[in-house]
């Protein structure tokens, strides 16, 4: 859940509050956000990373090692953002209000975005003036490899660390074009409130003078830079997440769930009944996500490696 009344994961409190116990208690698997975050204990952070204003150069480093990782095209621009929902809530303003292009069944901050900016938003409109992708698609795991472009075309990248030869950053050169990057996900530290918007510089120019000075902070800023180097650590990330994806489709296929999508982040399963799952679940303090548009639809997120014997026990 979320403060703005929209549909997402955690909701914690709430959950505890039906089912009992302290937050502590529970396992969340509501979310798709890596359960292994990178480690940030390693790196030398300072007072003075806490207490100055963001660095010019800091976010210049940022930005140079984002753009070395993601392998981003010389003609986009890189720009860091405090959290891709900071993003997304300001690229409906980058154009005149049109028709919009965005699936029901995706990650619905997009399409709550546009509407707020009085774009007409639609699965299948007949002349789209934008085109939102997410990519590979939450909460289906499905990657789509031909996309359509629109004077404003919207990729929403966030889960696809796990699977970089998927990317279409190769089209953050294209007019119009903007590729959201996710750092809560893959690197799991969702709460340093980091992304980035890449793409056609005209648009992220516009997208940065709407943020302001210093969106992202100096603690951000350091951080990011050292995870997007450490390469080694992504490759291995990749391979352990693909294990425990399988891991987790084989305990839940004995439970006759169907698995979606090839997203190793997060698993999403057609079930019999996916609130009565969820309920069976929660009453072993195990949180996960059902949807309103679906009865049939669940997703778990991964456990952490001392929790699988926990959620095994429990189905």
């Amino acid at each position: 859940m979320a403060g703005n009344g929209r549909d997402h994961g955690g909701g914690l409190d709430a959950a505890a509050a039906e089912f009992g116990g302290a937050r502590g208690d529970w396992l969340d698997l509501s979310t798709g956000i890596n359960p292994e975050s990178y480690p940030i204990t390693s790196l030398d952070l300072t007072p003075n990373d806490w207490t100055a204003l963001p660095d010019s150069g800091a976010d210049a480093a940022l930005c140079a090692a984002a753009r070395r990782f993601w392998r981003v095209p010389a003609q986009a621009d890189v720009l860091a953002v405090p959290g891709c929902s900071a993003a997304i809530a300001q690229i409906p303003a980058l154009q005149a209000a049109g028709q919009a292009e965005i699936a029901l069944r995706s990650y619905n901050e997009h399409a709550a975005a546009f509407r707020f900016h009085g774009w007409d938003v639609d699965e299948h409109p007949s002349s789209p003036v934008a085109r939102v992708v997410v990519h590979p698609n939450n909460p289906t795991g499905i990657f789509q490899t031909q996309i359509t472009p629109a004077p404003l075309t919207v990729i929403d990248e966030s889960f696809c660390d796990i699977d970089p030869a998927q990317s279409h950053i190769a089209q953050a050169k294209q007019p119009g074009h903007i590729i959201l990057k996710s750092f809560g996900k893959f690197w799991g530290l969702a709460g340093l409130r980091l992304g980035f918007a890449i793409g056609d510089p005209e648009l992220i120019d516009t997208l940065r003078q709407r943020l302001g000075p210093w969106p992202v902070s100096g603690i951000a800023l350091k951080i990011g830079a050292a995870a997007l180097g450490d390469t080694t650590w992504a490759e291995q990330t990749r391979a352990r997440l693909a294990a425990d994806a399988e891991r987790l489709d084989r305990l839940m296929r004995r439970q006759n769930a169907r698995p979606m999508g090839a997203c190793a982040l997060f698993r999403t399963y057609e079930v019999a009944d996916a609130r009565q799952l969820q309920h069976h679940l929660a009453q072993h303090k195990i949180w996960t996500r059902v949807f309103p548009y679906s009865p049939t639809w669940i997703r778990l997120g991964l456990p952490p490696q001392a929790q699988w014997a926990r959620l095994e026990a429990a189905l």
